[in-house]
C-alpha cells in the first residue's frame, strides 16, 4: 500500500488541508514570530503523532497539509496547535497583544479515493441491492456459522 501510514493496529491515509488566520487578518506573523509559531506547531504535531506533509506560515495565516492518525480529532489538533502557540507567543512577543488567532479554521480532506469510487464499490458489493437495507446500509449475505 502506498501513501498509507501503519500504526500498531491500523493502516490509514487521513490527510487534511487545514488553514487558520490571524484576527482581522493582521499581518503579524513576521520573521521572529513566524519561526516561533512554526516551532510550536511542529512540537504539537510531534506530540500527537501528526505528520506534516507540507505547510507554510504566511504573514496573516497558516496553511498545513497534514496526516492525522485516526485517534486524533481534527478539531482537537487545531485547538491544541492554535491554543499552545497563542499561549507561548503572547508572553514572548508583547506586540501581539490580542491580535493572534481568529476563532475558526478551514479543514478539507484529501485522498486517492473519491466519493464516487466508494459509492460504486459499496453498490457493487456482494448482495448490496437486497431490499432489507436501512438508511442505505445493506447487509452482506453470509452463512450462519452455527448451522
Amino acid at each position: 500500500m502506498t501513501n498509507h501510514t501503519h500504526g500498531s493496529h491500523t493502516v490509514y491515509s487521513h490527510r487534511y488541508h487545514i488553514i487558520w488566520i490571524t484576527k482581522y487578518r493582521y499581518k503579524i506573523l513576521r520573521v521572529p514570530i513566524a519561526h516561533r509559531a512554526r516551532d510550536v506547531i511542529a512540537q504539537v504535531c510531534e506530540e500527537l503523532g501528526v505528520e506534516i506533509v507540507n505547510g507554510v506560515v504566511s504573514k496573516d495565516h497558516v496553511h498545513l497539509f497534514v496526516s492525522i492518525p485516526p485517534h486524533v480529532c481534527v478539531s482537537d489538533f487545531v485547538k491544541r496547535a492554535k491554543g499552545r502557540s497563542s499561549r507561548k507567543l503572547q508572553p514572548e512577543f508583547p506586540e501581539l497583544r490580542k491580535k493572534y488567532w481568529c476563532r475558526g479554521y478551514f479543514s478539507s480532506t484529501s485522498g486517492n479515493v473519491t466519493a464516487d469510487v466508494i459509492d460504486d464499490y459499496i453498490s457493487h458489493h456482494n448482495d448490496a441491492h437486497r431490499q432489507d437495507h436501512v438508511n442505505k446500509i445493506s447487509l452482506e449475505n453470509y452463512t450462519n456459522p452455527r448451522k
